[in-house]
């Protein structure tokens, strides 16, 4: 506000040229011009971080999601491992069965081999054919084929062992 000194040295008073509330308002309209640009980059900086936090949230769920499809590959591989444990372990007892299997089936055709021997050595004791018996008794020793007869006695028959070794001495003997 101005004051102006009156010449005849009376009373100061306000200069006329400005009214109080004429004064005040530009610095309120200023104010308020202020205020709304203030709200304004506000409100511009909230949408702003808004749509900075959308797309994070989305990176975070597709994250979130890779995560997952991982887990379940890693427990599906886990679970595919222990099958094929399993397996292995399956066909590993499978491969001992079948090496007992053939190592059985081959003292089977060893043992069948000594019995034709000696079927055959009885054949030819009977015929009297002492060169073809002193020939089978040669391939037995041989082969060892007397060694795989069976010495078990089986429903009063004599057993294969005792029954060889009754012919060789036999054969020998004549």
């Amino acid at each position: 506000m101005k004051f102006e000194k009156r010449a005849d040295g009376g009373e100061v008073t306000p200069a006329s040229s400005e009214t109080p509330e004429t004064g005040k308002k530009p610095v309120i309209i200023y104010i308020l011009i202020l205020f709304l640009a203030a709200f304004l980059l506000m409100f511009l900086s909230m949408l702003s971080h808004q749509r900075s936090n959308t797309e994070a949230l989305g990176q975070l769920q597709n994250s979130v999601s890779a995560i997952q499809e991982i887990q379940t590959t890693q427990e599906q591989i886990i679970e595919l491992q222990k099958r094929l444990d399993e397996t292995e372990a399956e066909r590993d007892e499978a491969k001992e069965e079948l090496k007992v299997i053939s190592d059985s089936i081959s003292d089977l055709e060893k043992t069948s081999q000594a019995l034709l021997a000696l079927y055959n050595l009885q054949q030819e004791y009977l015929t009297g054919n002492l060169d073809g018996c002193l020939l089978t008794l040669q391939e037995i020793s041989d082969q060892h084929l007397d060694e795989l007869l069976p010495s078990t006695n089986t429903e009063g028959v004599t057993p294969p062992a005792q029954r060889y070794q009754e012919l060789k001495e036999a054969i020998l003997n004549k």
